[in-house]
């Protein structure tokens, strides 16, 4: 990061969570983010762990582990559960 502590590329942070913060601590724990907005960013980087599953279950495999346990485990922390009701319509059926 090259803006301060407590700055984040919010727009970047959108389209890909995992490119602004380490793992999904170091979002929740991030004190320039409302929680909504750790929600927001949680829930899009949990779609996107889950389509990666999908793509290296079916042989496009990326080479690194999918953090999306750790996302969901977070996320949870958060909202005292994951919203099915907005989880991903992957092969997966969702969470």
């Amino acid at each position: 990061m090259t803006e301060s502590k407590h700055e984040i590329d919010l727009e970047q942070a959108r389209l890909d969570p995992g490119s602004v913060f380490a793992n999904p601590e170091a979002l929740r724990d991030h004190p320039g983010l409302t929680l909504e907005q750790k929600v927001e960013l949680l829930r899009r980087w949990a779609y996107d762990a889950s389509e990666l599953a999908v793509a290296e279950e079916e042989g496009m495999a990326g080479g690194e582990a999918s953090p999306l346990s750790g996302i969901l485990a977070v996320l949870h922390a958060l909202t005292g559960g994951y919203d099915v009701d907005h989880s991903p319509p992957t092969k997966q059926g969702g969470v």
